[in-house]
């Protein structure tokens, strides 16, 4: 038996029931589980030896609507509803799937646009990440920035009626398959946060390349690039909102993309206690199930009520999302405790496998292996506490 596909079992019982979803989203959950189950689980193995899912994957996470989660029906989506989202986020983590990247793309890229494009923009851009047509990723990290985005290098400046672009950015995920990026630059160097200025780029534009897809330790079906900008040319009109107003439109787009990592990181701890279970209820050591022995129980205990804990705080941050109340402090709470929680209960699971859980084929080494950059992205673990104490 595949042990990554084997996850048609109940989870153990958590013991507060969750109450954010109604029968719509539950409806919602059984679409995108069938579809994951039939379309993506068989591939991922060779996904991964590839380094990138076929273009085709998108077209049809397009086709079932996962991609029109959060984008207005007017251009092709299915509405604003956060929820429908975090359903399709939870499905995805709790078969073990790191890609394709499809949160950055819809829940990351897509309401910038949602909420700071311009009706053409909006227009052009909107229906063709609805439906797949287009893939979506955003241009922050530098060589010599990451966490300090008011720090990027990656100039535009601007020539009659359009802005030349040099630079690079590092890290990218759908760098390769990509064909817009939201791209961070300095309009005015000398102001540093205040200089900062978002372009809407075009990966078909001359003086665009991009790198081999990066090798990286999980996530290995997610495409990773190196981008480099040697005098691209974009007109005008492809500046996302105000001219030096990039600082502000990235920070009130941050809550969304760091509850979406709770919202994976719950779930994948689900998946890890769910898949742990079974693993000891069914290996034997010393002529009696893993299970039996006391320690197993402990190291099992204390995994579940991390995870309970874990889950209530974050559907109650995805219900404040979902009502437009989140904010970046809470928000950063949810990233940092979310992350650092994943990491004791995969650690521990991992552990509970002996020497298979260090074996590739075993769901619970890709789980850890994947979870890793988590406290990494979306902004370090230790900018959450600088964030979080700013606020105390």
């Amino acid at each position: 038996m595949n042990a990554r596909t084997d996850h048609a079992s109940a989870l153990p019982p958590l013991r507060v029931p969750r109450t954010l979803y109604d029968a719509d989203h539950e409806a919602f959950r059984q679409m995108v589980r069938r579809f994951y189950e039939a379309e993506l689980v068989p591939g991922m193995a060779d996904w991964e030896d590839q380094g990138m899912v076929p273009k085709s994957i998108w077209k049809r996470f397009g086709d079932v609507g996962i991609l029109g989660a959060g984008i207005p029906e007017a251009y092709g989506g299915s509405g604003d509803d956060f929820r429908f989202l975090a359903v399709a986020t939870e499905e995805h983590a709790r078969v073990g799937l790191a890609a394709p990247a499809f949160e950055l793309h819809t829940g990351i890229v897509a309401p910038y646009l949602v909420h700071h494009g311009s009706d053409e923009q909006k227009q052009h851009w909107l229906p063709r990440l609805a439906s797949g047509e287009a893939v979506a990723s955003i241009g922050m990290t530098e060589p010599s920035s990451g966490s300090d985005l008011a720090g990027v290098r990656t100039t535009a400046v601007r020539d009659g009626d359009s802005y030349v672009i040099n630079g690079s950015k590092i890290f990218i995920t759908n760098g390769i398959v990509g064909d817009l990026i939201v791209l961070v630059t300095k309009t005015d160097p000398a102001r540093k946060a205040k200089g900062v200025s978002l372009f809407l780029v075009d990966t078909s534009l001359p003086g665009y390349r991009k790198s081999r897809n990066l090798k990286k330790l999980g996530n290995k079906a997610q495409d990773t690039a190196e981008l480099f900008f040697d005098n691209v040319r974009v007109p005008a009109s492809s500046m996302l909102g105000e001219e030096h107003g990039g600082w502000k439109v990235l920070m009130s787009e941050l809550v969304q993309e760091r509850i979406l990592v709770a919202v994976r990181a719950a779930s994948t701890c689900e998946a890890a206690l769910e898949a742990t279970i079974r693993y000891v209820k069914d290996r034997k050591a010393f002529g009696q199930p893993v299970f039996d022995f006391q320690n197993t129980r402990f190291q099992l205990a204390s995994c579940a009520t991390k995870t309970q804990a874990l889950r209530i705080f974050t559907d109650r941050c995805i219900e404040m999302h979902a009502r437009g109340e989140l904010d970046m402090h809470t928000a950063a709470m949810a990233k940092l405790y979310s992350t650092e929680v994943q990491d004791e209960v995969l650690d521990a699971c991992l552990q509970l496998h002996g020497g298979n859980g260090y074996m590739w084929e075993y769901p619970i080494a890709r789980m850890w292996a994947d979870a890793r950059v988590h406290r990494i992205y979306a902004g370090t673990n230790e900018i959450m506490r600088e964030i979080i104490g700013r606020a105390l």
